[in-house]
């Protein structure tokens, strides 16, 4: 039998938000940079906090970058000066930078419904096919 402070102290934590409704947990995305790609496991996610795990997988001594950008442009044509993706002309929702090969990081963002694209953006790297669409849901 649940007694009446256990519901109230439940109750609570519902309506501080320590305890989701849902019960959807946040959504990890395994990202593999390698030399050419970016690689998504799964490709899309719910709204709401989102982790990209990412790991550069490149061969040699190859820096990456992942950065994620708000925009309904299909992702092999975004604009492109001097090998970079012009970052300014978008909702630049986060970014991991100066991701050594063999290395891991970590990024965490609350995402809305809508679509995003995903790029490494060091010089180049995006004309070598450095991008990916990615869709939250509803």
């Amino acid at each position: 039998m649940i007694g009446r402070n256990h519901t109230v102290c439940v109750m609570t934590a519902i309506a501080l938000g320590f305890v989701p409704l849902s019960g959807h947990a946040d959504d990890t995305i395994r990202v593999k940079l390698t030399n050419k790609t970016i690689q998504l496991d799964p490709g899309t996610a719910k709204a709401g906090r989102v982790t990209f795990e990412v790991n550069n997988a490149a061969n040699g001594d190859t820096e990456h970058e992942f950065v994620v950008l708000r925009t309904d442009m299909d992702d092999a044509h975004l604009p492109v000066h001097k090998g970079q993706v012009t970052e300014s002309r978008f909702k630049k929702m986060g970014e991991v930078e100066d991701l050594a090969q063999g290395s891991t990081r970590r990024l965490s963002l609350k995402l809305a419904p809508g679509r995003y694209v995903l790029i490494c953006n060091r010089p180049g790297h995006y004309e070598m096919g450095m991008h990916t669409s990615f869709v939250v849901a509803r």
